[in-house]
């Protein structure tokens, strides 16, 4: 398909709405086509960029079990002025939640 040339066409401003010579309207990136006047540039922060973070997790982790804590500090209220109590910690320490149950229907 044939267009005709824009030497002595006219378009209107997107923006301000006043007649142009076609040729003097300039595509912005959002698809308006508007006067040297009213263009305006994309703004580089609305540009995408890659997400370079940076990685924390370690690879192939292990716990260090040469250094076994006994002793901890807990911290408590400021108001109470109690600012830290040293707490012992038993050889083991044991934990339990329930049962559950699972039965087929």
């Amino acid at each position: 398909m044939a267009f005709a040339s824009e030497k002595n066409a006219y378009g209107i401003c997107d923006r301000c709405g006043f007649r142009y010579g076609l040729r003097e309207l300039r595509k912005e990136w959002n698809g308006y086509r508007t006067c040297p006047e009213c263009y305006e540039p994309k703004h580089p922060q609305l540009e995408t960029r890659r997400n370079l973070a940076d990685p924390e997790a370690l690879n192939n982790p292990r716990v260090d079990t040469s250094v076994v804590p006994s002793n901890f500090t807990v911290y408590t209220n400021w108001d109470l002025g109690i600012i830290g109590t040293a707490l012992t910690v038993p050889d083991a320490l044991e934990s339990a939640l329930g049962t559950v149950t699972v039965t087929n229907t």
